[in-house]
């Protein structure tokens, strides 16, 4: 390439040469393994996944008493309930639920007497004010995939599930050499005629704040053979290398013809004020940028060409957080006692930006590691209904937010892994889902909440998945349903089956786990129940409803529950037993807005990839339709 000696290159044309040039010569990441509390502001590698539930025992919630929650049965005001020492333990927040215990009775709410006896004036339901095993984290559960940046929540998250070290980006080691006759270093008395050098502590600081390391060298008189000296040396050692001052065309500015000298200066000048004196080079297949002397000049050249650079390296676009408007999707409800900080995900959905509070408990720490920005709802308010428009507090860049997938509906292990893939593929979005059930999906889709849905709903009367919705919620139109894959659905029971199940019939026998309402999992179960003329009412634990396949598995592999409905993939995680009952459609209600959209058939790609082929399969339990 002719080398432009300080012309006015435009500054877009400017970053796409030397991105380009850093891109063709494999400027890019390596690994390392680092301790999970010392990983803040480092950028994930490879998906981190829980090694064991959180919490990973039955805790109490609450200070008070643990009880069989049968015992409390019947307790009111006109029928109090006397318990001897002998039906209750007493116990502290955090505490391990005693053996035979399912639920713990409120300090406040015991009276107790000398001997030591209590009475109780209400009944609690079984696990009531208890913190069930992986309420906040699942055993096996993806807690952030690859490319995500390092938070003190997620880091607390790694911990909560037994991760002690994680795999990240190595950061790149950034070189610097300040040049310069008058360049003197920082002195409380300097001479005439010397110049403090401070610009290396500045962009030093700039750079770690990009997540990059960097190694200052000393100061290099204005010799030609010196300065291409102290580069070789640079090179040698570093990633990718600063050199300060001697970018114009004075007597003395070497930069330029020295990076020539050892690789190629592709800009010298690029049209900006400040920073006009810039040059952009390679050298050794390594980034190379001369900065102009002046401070504010090269801190806009910084911005402008050195973090994109950076950004390459760990394959990010980040922009900085702002406050939004955005559509409530979910009423919420506030105390009126305090000014509340609710946490919710966001998404660009039909023009508008759409928000979702999360599960916001305070056992639940992973609520903070996905949220996208923070709602905050005035002290003596009743609260927030839906639809109403408010203001947001980023946590996470608008773009990334618009540049985001929203998928919410039926859970299944799959998202997480496609969300992974589309990072570690560079598909320019995030996928972000969220389990509100089959008939979640619907109505977030119906209402604008949501991109796509996923779904799983029986259609009792002919046997067929998911179809009959485009009918019954679709008349005019407004969605397409797409093909994702078949799954298998089954009793998730503990190793051995030691409670011999094998018919829906078994069930009413045994202590049950359930989905929550509205979920594709659930209906199956309503429908089987119907077909073979069991009540609702007949299955202990019915009401116990859990909002994830894992979550089910773990309460099973805990020992709460004898049996769940659920699939192969999360009975396999939790090494349970499984008894297949069916093959299901597990498929997407894509807004017909959407349909067309890049990330959309991005998101189909994927799922048609042999990088997910090969993840289902290591999952089992999947097949992906021909058609």
């Amino acid at each position: 390439m002719k080398h432009n000696y300080l012309n006015n290159t435009p500054p877009e044309a400017a970053r796409e040469v030397f991105l380009n040039a850093a891109r063709e010569n494999v400027f890019q990441y390596t690994n390392e393994s680092v301790p999970a509390p010392q990983a803040l502001g480092r950028t994930l590698s490879r998906a981190v996944y829980s090694a064991l539930s959180s919490p990973h025992y039955n805790a109490s919630a609450m200070d008070g008493i643990a009880v069989a929650a049968e015992v409390t049965f019947g307790a009111g005001e006109r029928t109090p309930v006397a318990l001897t020492p002998a039906q209750y333990t007493p116990v502290d927040t955090g505490d391990p639920l005693p053996e035979g215990a399912d639920a713990v009775v409120m300090v406040e709410d015991v009276i107790d007497d000398e001997a030591g006896n209590v009475t109780l004036r209400a009944a609690v339901a079984p696990w009531q004010n208890v913190r069930q095993v992986g309420e906040d984290i699942c055993m096996g559960d993806m807690i952030a995939p690859t490319g995500t940046v390092v938070t003190p929540a997620l880091i607390g998250a790694f911990l909560a599930g037994g991760v002690a070290q994680v795999e990240v980006m190595k950061r790149p080691l950034f070189g610097i050499i300040p040049t310069g006759d008058e360049i003197v270093p920082p002195t409380a008395a300097p001479k005439k005629g010397e110049i403090i050098e401070f610009n290396s502590a500045v962009f030093s600081a700039m750079l770690a704040g990009w997540g990059a390391e960097t190694k200052v060298y000393g100061i290099v008189k204005d010799k030609k053979e010196l300065l291409a000296a102290a580069l070789d040396t640079a090179l040698a050692e570093c990633d990718a290398v600063l050199l300060l001052a001697g970018s114009s065309a004075g007597r003395d500015d070497y930069t330029a013809e020295v990076v020539a000298s050892r690789g190629q200066t592709l800009i010298h000048g690029v049209g900006i004020k400040p920073g006009k004196p810039a040059v952009l080079g390679t050298a050794a297949g390594k980034p190379v940028a001369g900065l102009p002397g002046y401070p504010v000049s090269a801190i806009v050249v910084m911005e402008e060409f050195i973090k994109p650079l950076v950004d390459l390296y760990y394959r990010r676009t980040p922009a900085p957080a702002e406050t939004v408007e955005a559509v409530l999707g979910k009423r919420l409800v506030s105390s009126l006692k305090y000014k509340e900080y609710v946490r919710v995900s966001l998404g660009a959905v039909g023009g508008a930006y759409a928000c979702a509070p999360l599960a916001g408990g305070a056992g639940v720490i992973t609520s903070l590691t996905k949220a996208d920005g923070i709602l905050e709802i005035p002290q003596n308010s009743e609260g927030l209904s839906a639809g109403t428009r408010v203001q947001v507090r980023l946590l996470k860049s608008e773009d990334e937010i618009a540049r985001s997938l929203i998928v919410t509906g039926s859970h299944d292990p799959i998202l997480d892994e496609l969300a992974d893939l589309a990072q570690r593929e560079g598909c320019g979005f995030r996928l972000k889902s969220s389990h509100v059930g089959s008939m979640g999906a619907v109505t977030a889709v119906k209402s604008g909440q949501a991109h796509m849905g996923a779904i799983h709903l029986l259609d009792g009367a002919t046997g067929t998945y998911n179809e009959h919705i485009l009918k019954t919620y679709f008349p005019e139109g407004g969605a397409v349903l797409k093909k994702g894959v078949r799954r298998v659905q089954g009793f998730m029971v503990p190793k051995g089956n030691p409670k011999h199940i094998e018919t829906l019939a078994d069930l009413t026998r045994v202590r049950f786990v359930n989905r929550q309402r509205g979920a594709g999992t659930r209906v199956l179960l309503d429908h089987l129940l119907q077909k073979n003329g069991i009540a609702p009412a007949q299955l202990n634990g019915y009401a116990n409803e859990k909002f994830t396949h894992t979550a089910v598995a773990a309460t099973v592999a805990a020992g709460n529950a004898d049996a769940g409905l659920g699939i192969y993939s999360a009975a396999k995680m939790y090494g349970l037993d499984f008894i297949p009952l069916c093959d299901e459609e597990y498929d997407f209600l894509v807004a017909a807005a959407y349909a067309g959209h890049p990330y959309v058939q991005a998101f189909f790609r994927l799922l048609h990839s042999e990088a997910f082929k090969a993840r289902i399969k290591e999952m089992g339990g999947y097949k992906l339709p021909e058609d």
